[in-house]
């Protein structure tokens, strides 16, 4: 018998800061909420419009994404992770979330399969593996993974660390997966948020040539528009690379259901062809990193990795959780690093997605 997911699912994991966001709602000048990377900012009025327009589609959305929103994934991989893929080799998921948790029931995967999961980890590819009752292992060492990996789950920039993977790395990593017959997925849904160089320049795709060798036979790369365009309400995301792989994912999602509104494909399709707005709300991004990251020191917090991505990864040399709560003394409410795995249990993660007076607020109390 197949095991019950609804009642053996363990609790969400955000549910045990209920005590923190008391001790930070008690603070004088309220509290000011830096866990959850949930984006503030307005959705720009171009994509809005395109949303609109398209409001009168009684029909039902493709699974494979419309032939417009396909040609503008591959256009925005060539334009800006430097990829070569076919429209055909692109599509759409319903964010980001339902693909890494799923991916591994859709592979067929069980309790004789591992999959592999960095050792600082988003632990939606925890959640997966669990589903299927396949072997977890977290290493970010390709020669340590077992015979039995069947699927490997990279993430540059990292989440919550901010850790990038140069070629060399991905190029290891993709041919070990070969060796394994593994498929390997890089999610790279922070990939325009480079902040110290060489990232602030380019963060490597996984399916750069330098990677596979022109050949992207069971190596994916995923992304979304949740952070660059303020899209995570829009659920917008999506995978390329193995041609084969794609397609059989389209036909299964077809079967499952799972296919964008056209609405928020038309919406999706205008934000991809657009490179100004991103560059806007980057630099809203980078203008919140330079108030918090120095106060954030001066509180003093030793801030690991944190080239990339959206978050400030820290640690006191203390239990996170503790930090955690001298943090909520001072109203702030952080993400706890032992969400993120038992590597993370000393780290605190600060998001920058708050407003641009919440993050000047949080910089002034850490900062006295």
């Amino acid at each position: 018998m197949g095991r019950d997911l609804i009642s053996q699912t363990p609790t969400y994991p955000w549910e045990q800061l209920a005590d923190i966001r008391a001790l930070a709602a008690r603070h004088p000048e309220g509290a000011v909420d830096l866990s959850i990377g949930s984006p503030v900012d307005p959705v720009p009025a171009f994509i809005r419009e395109a949303l609109a327009r398209h409001a009168d589609t009684p029909g039902y959305g493709s699974a494979a994404g419309t032939p417009e929103l396909r040609r503008a994934i591959a256009d925005w991989y060539a334009r800006r992770r430097r990829v070569r893929v076919a429209p055909e080799a692109c599509a759409p998921t319903i964010g980001s979330k339902e693909f890494i948790a799923q991916f591994a029931l859709w592979l067929g995967l069980g309790p004789g399969d591992t999959v592999v999961q960095p050792v600082i980890h988003y632990p939606t590819y925890a959640v997966g593996a669990e589903a299927c009752d396949a072997r977890l292992v977290s290493s970010d060492t390709p020669e340590e993974w077992p015979e039995s990996t069947r699927l490997v789950w990279l993430n540059s920039p990292g989440n919550p660390d901010g850790w990038v993977n140069d070629v060399p790395t991905l190029r290891t990593a993709v041919a070990r997966a070969r060796e394994l017959g593994a498929i390997v997925v890089q999610d790279e849904c922070y990939a325009e948020l480079g902040w110290e160089a060489p990232w602030d320049e380019h963060v490597p795709c996984i399916l750069e040539d330098d990677v596979t060798d022109g050949d992207h036979t069971g190596v994916l790369s995923m992304y979304s528009l949740s952070k660059q365009s303020n899209l995570a309400g829009y659920r917008t995301a999506f995978v390329a690379g193995d041609p084969a792989l794609v397609a059989g994912l389209v036909n299964l999602r077809r079967q499952f259901g799972l296919a964008l509104p056209r609405p928020i494909q038309a919406a999706m399709t205008a934000a991809l062809g657009d490179d100004e707005h991103v560059r806007v709300q980057r630099e809203i991004y980078r203008r919140r990193r330079d108030l918090l990251l120095p106060a954030a020191r001066a509180w003093g917090l030793e801030i690991t990795d944190s080239s990339a991505g959206l978050y400030l990864w820290g640690t006191r040399g203390e239990n996170g959780w503790a930090t955690m709560r001298a943090l909520a003394e001072l109203g702030v409410i952080g993400g706890p690093g032992a969400f993120y795995g038992p590597a993370g249990e000393r780290h605190v993660r600060l998001s920058l997605t708050a407003t641009d007076a919440d993050i000047r607020s949080a910089a002034r109390r850490l900062a006295r």
